[in-house]
Parts: structure tokens; C-alpha cells; sequence
């Protein structure tokens, strides 16, 4: 078995795509992956975050955790994203963390990733595919190699069924309304195994 190292890069303002991050750890674990879970920095005003206690809450229990940086990009073979909807875009604090990468896509090294996306809104048709669209278009400018879940796997089905890559609605009690635990399990170890496969070959 090769050793996959693999980095999850999220935005979390509440935790949804939190939670999501560390389902997927967790099972590119069990599939012997070295992981790194990484958030990209928060760019919202104090205020905006302190205006809402679930996100204040959730911003103050992650802060032992790493920010994303071009390093962290070069030592992964593969990446796992996930973030919330925007207005059927990424939000802003992701397209930060992909813009300042220029100079480092340049030199080449964003070539041959593995990557797959997740993502979440507050409705089934909140944007969720959009979300991915955007960040996987992206990804075929790094010259990056795409792992969707496809329908390789029931608990996609289970999950709502989105071949592109998990997508969860968060209810307004904060919780999300579809299970999707096994969905991120199965794209998380789909993703790890592409990229052994892709690791192999290029040794």
C-alpha cells in the first residue's frame, strides 16, 4: 500500500462542513492515509461573527486548528474540500485561500492532486452542486485529477444522491437534516484509493 497523504481543507462558520472534515478524517484513517485537517483563515468582522452565537461558539472551539497554507497543498497527494454554499458560489474565505495559490500553481505544483468536494446550504436546492461545480473548475486549471463519489457506493443514495460529491442541508435548528456520515466515509476512502492508485503509478 502506498501512503497516501491527504489534507481536508474547510470553511466552517457554524460547523456543518466541520463536522464533515472530520467524518472524512476519520475515514481516510481507517484506509491508511496520513491526514491533516486544515481550515482556510476566517476573513468575517468580529462583529459579523459575534452577532451570531452559533458561529462565535464554533469560531472559539477551532482555534487550535491549522490554517491552510500553500505548504500544506505541496505535501498532500490528495485534497478533500468542503465548504457552505454563498449564493451558489464558494465563500469568500475559500476563494481567498485558492486565489493566493497563484504563484504556487505556476511553478507547476497543484499538478496531479487527487481532489474531491463537499459541500453544504441551508436548503436541498440551496446551491450545493454549484458549490462544487465551482471549486472543481478550479481544480482543471491546477491540472488536479477529480474523484466524484459517483453512485459507486448506497449510501450515496442513501445521502441524497449527489454523484459530484456530498451535499447536506443544514435545518435551522443547526443540525443537518439528511444522513450523510456514510456518503463522506465512502467519498473520503474513494479519494485515498485513487490517489494510492495515481502515487503508484507516477513513482
Amino acid at each position: 500500500m502506498t501512503n497516501v497523504k491527504l489534507a481536508i481543507i474547510y470553511y466552517s462558520s457554524t460547523g456543518t462542513n466541520y463536522q464533515l472534515a472530520k467524518w472524512a478524517e476519520e475515514a481516510a484513517k481507517e484506509a491508511g492515509a496520513e491526514v491533516k485537517v486544515l481550515k482556510v483563515e476566517e476573513l468575517a468582522p468580529a462583529a459579523a461573527i459575534e452577532s451570531n452565537p452559533a458561529w462565535k461558539k464554533h469560531y472559539d472551539e477551532t482555534q487550535n486548528v491549522p490554517v491552510a497554507t500553500a505548504a500544506d497543498i505541496e505535501w498532500a497527494d490528495a485534497i478533500i474540500f468542503s465548504a457552505p454554499t454563498r449564493f451558489g458560489n464558494i465563500p469568500s474565505q475559500m476563494k481567498q485561500f485558492l486565489d493566493t495559490l497563484g504563484g504556487f500553481w505556476a511553478q507547476g505544483k497543484t499538478v496531479n492532486k487527487v481532489v474531491s468536494a463537499m459541500a453544504s446550504a441551508g436548503n436541498s436546492n440551496g446551491g450545493q452542486e454549484q458549490t462544487i461545480h465551482a471549486i472543481y473548475t478550479s481544480m482543471m486549471h491546477w491540472g488536479t485529477i477529480i474523484v466524484p463519489p459517483g453512485y459507486t457506493d448506497q449510501s450515496i443514495y442513501a445521502a441524497g444522491g449527489n454523484p459530484y460529491g456530498t451535499t447536506v442541508t443544514q435545518g435551522q435548528d443547526g443540525k443537518m437534516v439528511e444522513d450523510v456520515q456514510g456518503a463522506v466515509k465512502h467519498q473520503a476512502k474513494r479519494t485515498v484509493q485513487v490517489a494510492e492508485w495515481v502515487k503508484a503509478g507516477l513513482q
